[in-house]
């Protein structure tokens, strides 16, 4: 089975303030995207890794890595478009060449704190199933809306939060981005595609500590993490 992953790094990140893209902001001494490779190279040397990236921030990258310990590791990078659903494809098109029982991986370069056991996770699921989808419990009570002023209960047992990396056949995923309509508000991630296709994704457990960082706290909240291993 080979491996592959694109990590998705192509937003703007405006919401964390500074003056680059959160993905590409020093977290803990090194740019945050980084953290995200490290880990996927850590589980495992030999997963081909595809960074899809704002084109404007192409360059930047190049020097980023250039200027790290993992300037002798060889990565492609691509332009991403102007969608997750869009960049996504555009950073399969990158995987040409990849052998039929390729798994492929989609993770956001905003999760930093993605470690190789669930990474581990997550191939060893998707190796028995259409896709596999890491998940956390809800630890909060929550409420359905039922108009603008009124709500009730719900159950969060029945809900999960929804994490990546998400994995799937390379081949599966292709057909399913070929046939997706990107306009679709109902596609919000990979594992909806997948399922739009007619296809089942499984879930696997995620970690409450594969957080998305999008502002100041989440970044305080991220540095408080690694420092304390």
């Amino acid at each position: 089975m080979k491996k592959a992953v694109l990590i998705l790094a192509g937003g703007s990140g405006t919401r964390a303030g500074g003056d680059k893209p959160k993905q590409f902001q020093p977290l803990a001494g090194k740019p945050m995207i980084l953290h995200s490779i490290e880990a996927f190279i850590s589980e495992d040397a030999d997963t081909r890794i595809v960074l899809v990236v704002h084109p404007d921030w192409i360059d930047d990258l190049h020097q980023m890595l250039n200027d790290s310990p993992l300037h002798s590791c060889a990565f492609t990078i691509t332009a991403g478009g102007s969608s997750r659903l869009e960049s996504v494809s555009r950073g399969l098109a990158a995987l040409q060449g990849m052998a039929e029982d390729t798994l492929v991986a989609v993770h956001d370069a905003a999760r930093p704190m993605v470690s190789p056991e669930l990474i581990a996770r997550g191939w060893a699921c998707a190796a028995e199933a259409d896709g596999a989808v890491p998940v956390v419990p809800l630890s909060d009570s929550i409420r359905h809306r039922t108009s603008d002023t009124e709500s009730e209960a719900a159950d969060r047992a029945d809900f999960c939060l929804v994490q990546t990396p998400q994995v799937f056949p390379l081949p599966l995923l292709r057909e399913a981005y070929t046939a997706a309509d990107f306009a679709d508000p109902a596609l919000t991630d990979d594992a909806s595609v997948v399922e739009r296709f007619g296809r089942k994704v499984s879930l696997y457990p995620g970690d409450p500590a594969n957080m998305k960082v999008t502002n100041h706290i989440d970044f305080a909240i991220a540095e408080a993490l690694i420092a304390n291993g």
